[in-house]
């Protein structure tokens, strides 16, 4: 981060019980002193009501471009729960534990404070966390009510004054937890501008980064005055202690992956891959109908539907046989399925319907090599040809028992090295899409080249993409890091 998030409380003598800090600061001096402060912002002011002195707080938080916690939007949805309720977990059967256990005299009635989605009851963690990522906010006091199943009947900002000595400890422990920079000093590091989060999963089978190219993005980030730090799944609620997101595993719409991409989106940090490209990317069909709408070249393409009366016949004479079948969101070639006649067809589309209503079927174009063109922010920056697994007809070979069949080699090249339509075919493709980073395979045919896939979340590892630019391509990546953190 810039700075220490800067904590904004109604009174300074409200801080009396905590440990002194230099990152304290009454609401009343924040709100005079334009311009001074540029990092983060804790706002604990206890009236956040529309035009209070703590909405205030928050608001111009945003108008100095410095993030908020909680946000505007977050105030705002704290004031209409009784118009619209963000979606939360249905509760029931964790709350009916908690009652019979903690309040058996009052079973229809939970009353809970949460302190950055803790709380002082280690089973209701799950809950806590749940509530605070639907509404950000540091003290929050949430009211459940029992109406044939548990219902949140109330969630309003608690006063940092009126907290009592139990509430105290949890608060500041919880504080601590969520960042521990605002109580300690910098460690005898080089300080840095910004802070970038670098998601990944260590132990993914087949990862878009291995671990020398997750530390050369690392050492590139630093180079540009960001300060880099891998981050895993269990880290979603230090997302808010971080500047930008770059997300170096495989993402999904029903995943953790896109939550994070939509909490940082929610919050102002930068983040690659944005949530709309991973949306945009994830599906097939959708990819299919954009780029068949503005006239991008692809193979020949059809939907099939589960339920409909499918003439698998009909679509082979059509097509020709073989005929590749793809789920709409599979990566790595899993899910991706070759039929060679009416038969093997019918059975291949029967089993991919198990995953998906939908499936597509494309014309097969066999070729040696895929080209990967990885492209961000609209400009071409490496290029691969990805080869066949040995004996196979795809890159990966999912049924191979050897490593070495597994998939196929590679060769990296230049961008100016490939052929210019090529490179052409990619950038149209990609603008479609949005300018975060992405990895475009293309097949080329007697045709002409034709988009095969593109990926929002595209292999980067040491020795293969960036075979041609070493440590130029970490660098070209954080460069633009860096210009959207800054714009």
């Amino acid at each position: 981060m810039h700075n220490a998030p800067l904590i904004i409380i109604d009174d300074i003598a409200d801080w009396q019980p905590y440990h002194p800090s230099q990152s304290i600061i009454s609401a009343a001096d924040y709100i005079q002193q334009a311009g001074k402060h540029r990092g983060p912002i804790i706002n604990l002011c206890g009236d956040l009501s529309y035009l209070s002195t703590g909405y205030y707080v928050s608001l111009l938080a945003e108008a100095r471009s410095q993030r908020a916690l909680p946000s505007v939007s977050a105030i705002n949805d704290l004031a209409n729960l009784s118009h619209y309720q963000l979606f939360l977990n249905d509760n029931t059967k964790i709350l009916n534990r908690f009652v019979a256990q903690h309040q058996p005299e009052n079973p229809k009635h939970v009353r809970l404070l949460l302190c950055f989605g803790r709380t002082a009851y280690p089973e209701l963690e799950d809950l806590a966390r749940h509530t605070f990522e639907a509404y950000p906010c540091p003290l929050l006091e949430v009211e459940f009510s029992f109406e044939g199943r548990w219902h949140l009947n109330a969630i309003r900002n608690r006063a940092l004054s009126d907290l009592n000595d139990d509430e105290q400890t949890l608060f500041g422990e919880s504080l601590e937890y969520f960042s521990k920079r605002v109580w300690r000093k910098a460690r005898s590091r080089k300080e840095y501008r910004y802070d970038l989060a670098i998601l990944h999963d260590p132990n993914e089978r087949i990862p878009t980064s291995d671990k020398k190219a997750l530390q050369k993005f690392i050492r590139a980030a630093r180079e540009n005055d960001i300060d880099a730090e891998l981050i895993t799944a269990a880290d979603f609620n230090r997302l808010l202690e971080f500047d930008a997101l770059f997300i170096r595993e495989t993402t999904r719409i029903n995943h953790y992956t896109y939550h994070f991409a939509k909490k940082a989106e929610a919050n102002g940090l930068v983040v690659i891959d944005h949530p709309d490209s991973i949306l945009r990317c994830a599906n097939k069909v959708f990819l299919n109908e954009m780029l068949e709408k503005n006239k991008i070249p692809r193979p020949r393409t059809e939907l099939l539907v589960m339920g409909n009366n499918i003439d698998y016949r009909a679509i082979g004479e059509r097509f020709g046989y073989p005929v590749v079948l793809k789920i709409p969101d599979g990566s790595f070639s899993i899910g991706v399925e070759k039929a060679r006649d009416d038969e093997e067809f019918q059975k291949v589309a029967e089993g991919l319907f198990k995953t998906s209503t939908i499936l597509l079927v494309q014309e097969f174009l066999p070729t040696d090599f895929d080209w990967r063109i990885g492209v961000i922010n609209n400009r071409a920056i490496y290029a691969c040809k990805y080869l066949m697994a040995r004996n196979h007809w795809q890159i990966y070979n999912h049924s191979s028992e050897t490593s070495r069949g597994k998939s196929g080699g590679f060769e990296y090249f230049g961008v100016h090295q490939v052929p210019k339509e090529v490179v052409k075919i990619a950038l149209q493709a990609t603008r479609l899409v949005g300018d975060g980073l992405y990895g475009v395979d293309i097949k080329e045919t007697a045709n002409g080249p034709v988009i095969i896939e593109i990926n929002d979340n595209p292999s980067i590892d040491s020795g293969v993409e960036d075979g041609y630019l070493g440590d130029e391509l970490y660098r070209i990546i954080m460069d633009d890091f860096l210009r959207r953190i800054e714009d």
